[in-house]
């Protein structure tokens, strides 16, 4: 029975964990905090789930997502990594991870930062751009004439071709953007991030600028209503990647 390790139990990791077992697939799940801490959660996950140290979260899995903060990336366990299929949730904020010139500059792009890190693992970049609520909102069986697109990047076309048959399984289609270099096309701002899969973009957009005016005023942040999802197509996905343009950190409403 196929196995996913997931590096990372906060909403992301939490609502893959749920899709990858209602797929009839193996989870091993785990944190910063220590297995004990997931109790309540596998119990919700039920028999397929288990927690364990990230370590042995990473040897478990015929592929591992990694969904934790990107300032604690270097706490990834590297060797055991290795030769893994590695999906990267991360995104990067400034304002939450602290500045990383090379980031700031559009250098490198934030995957081939963890990539780097991670030098003997093959990076994918997924499920970064898609709010977690949309994950089970959009989620649909293969061949469904609303399946939802979701973006990938990475620079070992075998580990894509791995990673898009797990998101297949968890119920998207997918679209290559390209090598790690590229994913820039889909990290925070640009066209593709989160506001495709909304059903009111703008409201999506005006949550954010109140978001960034509380964290520069110290004010508690007004949340976005619950918004139920809206499907992207793979051709519209594509159409959204090719256009866009990049979003520096100094360009965009959050930072």
């Amino acid at each position: 029975m196929p196995t996913l390790g997931i590096i990372g139990a906060g909403a992301i990791g939490t609502r893959l964990a749920h899709q990858a077992t209602a797929a009839g697939i193996d989870v091993v799940l785990a944190n910063s905090r220590g297995p004990e801490t997931l109790a309540a959660t596998v119990a919700q996950l039920g028999a397929r789930a288990r927690a364990e140290t990230p370590r042995v979260a990473a040897r478990a899995g015929d592929w591992v997502v990694v969904s934790i903060p990107l300032a604690a990336y270097k706490l990834l366990p590297a060797a055991e990594l290795a030769g893994k299929v590695v999906l990267d949730t991360s995104n990067y904020y400034a304002a939450r991870d602290g500045h990383l010139p090379a980031l700031d500059t559009g250098e490198i792009t934030t995957s081939e930062l963890v990539q780097q890190h991670l030098a003997g693992a093959h990076l994918v970049k997924a499920f970064n751009s898609i709010s977690d609520h949309h994950i089970p909102a959009l989620a649909r069986p293969a061949g469904a004439a609303d399946r939802t697109a979701l973006p990938i990047a990475g620079d070992h076309p075998q580990a894509k071709a791995g990673a898009a048959e797990l998101i297949s399984r968890l119920g998207f289609d997918t679209v290559d953007a390209g090598p790690l270099a590229e994913s820039w096309r889909f990290e925070p701002e640009t066209d593709p991030y989160v506001t495709p899969y909304s059903s009111d973009p703008d409201a999506i957009r005006a949550a954010w600028a109140r978001l960034a005016e509380a964290l520069r005023t110290g004010n508690p942040p007004q949340l976005a209503a619950p918004d139920p999802g809206a499907p992207l197509s793979a051709a519209r996905l594509r159409t959204l990647l090719a256009g866009t343009s990049r979003k520096l950190t100094a360009d965009r409403v959050i930072a």
